[in-house]
C-alpha cells in the first residue's frame, strides 16, 4: 500500500486483492440550487481493486451517497473521471454507460422493493429489464434466493417479511444480472445489530465464494471493522484519508478519522493534572497482557481513560489513552518500557 495521506494515498495500489475495477480521478460534482452552487463532491482520487471489499465512511452530509451515484453513473460528475475496468465513462454514449451499470448491482438502506410483487417476482424484476428469457430468469432468481436463504419464501411479499429477509431479497435482485460490483448504500442501516451481523456475513460470503468487489457506504465504524479490507474517510466533500482499515483504525491521522473511530467516548477523556498516552494496537498478539505487564514491570500506577480494541484474527487492533504518574522519574520508566517493548504510543497534550 502507498502512504497514507490526507486526501489520497500515493504510490501503487497493493493491498487489495487486485488489480483496480474503478478509479476516481479528480472527481467532483456540484448542484445547482436557488441558494446558489452546492459542492457536493471535490477532487475525489480513489481506485478501488478487482475482489476486495472497500468502505466509504463519512458523517451525514460529508458526500458520502453522491459519490456512490457517481460511481454508477446515476449522477453525472461534473468534472473528472470515473474509470470502469479501464473505460472512463465521461462522454460516452448512454449504451456504454447503461453496460457499465448493469455491472453494478446497488442495495439500498430501505431495500427498494416492490410491493405488488413477491419474492421471486422481485428477484426476477431486473432480468425482466433486459430481456432474459422467463424460464432463465426464474432458474437464476431460485438459485439467488438459497444463496442468501429464501428459498423457502420464494412466494412470500414484502409486507410478510423482516428486515433481514427484506434486505436479503434485495441482495439477491442485485445479484441477478451477474454484476462485478455490489455497491451497499447505507443496507445495514436499518437493520439489529444480529441482522446486521448476518448480512455482513452474506456479503463477505458472496465476495469471497462469486469474486464479487463489494463497496459499503456507511456512517459506522463498526460496519467497516466487520467487513473491509480498505477504507476511505470522506470529510467536507473531500477525502481525508484511506487506506486498510487495521491501519486506520490504530492510527488515524485526520480529526474526522479519530471522530469517527473513537466516537462519543473519546470526549469524555478528561484531561486531568496526570499525563496522558495514547497506545496504539497495531498487530500485538490479543493474548499479550500489554497494561498488565506495564503496571508489573515499571510498578506504577495507570489509569485506563479509555479503551477501543478490537481482537482482528488473533491480533489487537486499536487505540488506548492511559493516564500516568506526573512524577517524572515514574513516567519516564512507564515511557521506556513502552520504547524497550516496542509499542507504539504518543504523549496526549
Amino acid at each position: 500500500m502507498g502512504e497514507k495521506t490526507e486526501g489520497k494515498t500515493t504510490g501503487n495500489t497493493a493491498g487489495g486483492k487486485g488489480e483496480p475495477i474503478i478509479r476516481l480521478a479528480g472527481l467532483g460534482k456540484q448542484f445547482k440550487t436557488a441558494g446558489g452552487v452546492v459542492t457536493a463532491l471535490e477532487d475525489i482520487n480513489l481506485e478501488i481493486n478487482h475482489g476486495e471489499i472497500f468502505g466509504i465512511i463519512g458523517l451525514s452530509g460529508a458526500g458520502k451517497s453522491t459519490l456512490v451515484r457517481c460511481i454508477n453513473y446515476l449522477e453525472v460528475p461534473t468534472s473528472g473521471a470515473v474509470v470502469f475496468e479501464g473505460v472512463n465513462l465521461a462522454g460516452k454514449n448512454e449504451k456504454v454507460i447503461r453496460k457499465a451499470r448493469q455491472s453494478m448491482g446497488m442495495i439500498f438502506q430501505q431495500f427498494n422493493l416492490l410491493a405488488q410483487r413477491n419474492v421471486l417476482q422481485n428477484v426476477c424484476f431486473p432480468m425482466e429489464l433486459v430481456k432474459v428469457p422467463k424460464k432463465e430468469a426464474k432458474r437464476r432468481a431460485e438459485e439467488l434466493l438459497e444463496l442468501v436463504g429464501l428459498s423457502d419464501r420464494m412466494k412470500a411479499y414484502p409486507a410478510q417479511l423482516s428486515g433481514g429477509q427484506k434486505q436479503r431479497v434485495a441482495i439477491a435482485r442485485a445479484m441477478a444480472t451477474n454484476p462485478k460490483v455490489l455497491l451497499c448504500d447505507e443496507a445495514t442501516s436499518a437493520l439489529d445489530p444480529n441482522t446486521t451481523k448476518q448480512i455482513l456475513d452474506l456479503l463477505k460470503k458472496i465476495n469471497r465464494e462469486m469474486g464479487v468487489t463489494v463497496i459499503v457506504i456507511t456512517h459506522e465504524m463498526a460496519v467497516i471493522e466487520a467487513i473491509c479490507d480498505r477504507v476511505a474517510i470522506i470529510d467536507n466533500s473531500r477525502i481525508a484519508e484511506y487506506g486498510a482499515v487495521a491501519d486506520i483504525f490504530s492510527n488515524p491521522s485526520t480529526p474526522v478519522g479519530r471522530r469517527l473511530i473513537l466516537g462519543d467516548a473519546a470526549k469524555q477523556v478528561a484531561l486531568g493534572a496526570d499525563r496522558q498516552l495514547r497506545i496504539i494496537f497495531d498487530g500485538r498478539e490479543s493474548s499479550e497482557p500489554v497494561i498488565s505487564n506495564l503496571v508489573l514491570a515499571c510498578k506504577v500506577p495507570v489509569n485506563i481513560m479509555y479503551a477501543a480494541t478490537k481482537d482482528v484474527g488473533g491480533k489487537a487492533m486499536g487505540q488506548m489513552m492511559i493516564q500516568i504518574p506526573q512524577d517524572e522519574v515514574d513516567a519516564n520508566r512507564v515511557i521506556n518500557y513502552l520504547k524497550t517493548m516496542k509499542i507504539a504510543f504518543e504523549e496526549v497534550r
